[in-house]
């Protein structure tokens, strides 16, 4: 099932550099996730200064449950980088 995540980073102070300090490994697990089929598509979200402010991604994975296993491994998910998940989902 294809997941379409929009994901906002926390608004204090301190967001933009959770962010940074976990992008690096952030993006490692997206290139093995593209690898295996379970990335589809992202990128960030930018405020109107060009400010990273969230994500945006399309995901596939057979069921919810197996979407929920990622995110609890997620760096932005770990580092308290993403305040707000929204899931749309397609059959």
């Amino acid at each position: 099932m294809q997941y379409l995540i929009t994901a906002y980073d926390g608004t204090d102070e301190r967001a933009l550099d959770r962010r940074l300090a976990v992008r690096e490994e952030h993006l490692r697990q997206v290139d093995k996730r593209f690898k295996e089929g379970e990335h589809l598509y992202g990128g960030a979200l930018l405020d109107d200064e060009g400010k990273m402010i969230g994500s945006i991604m399309v995901v596939d994975y057979p069921t919810r449950d197996e979407l929920d296993k990622w995110l609890l491994v997620e760096p932005y998910v770990v580092g308290n980088v993403w305040q707000k998940l929204i899931y749309r989902f397609s059959k």
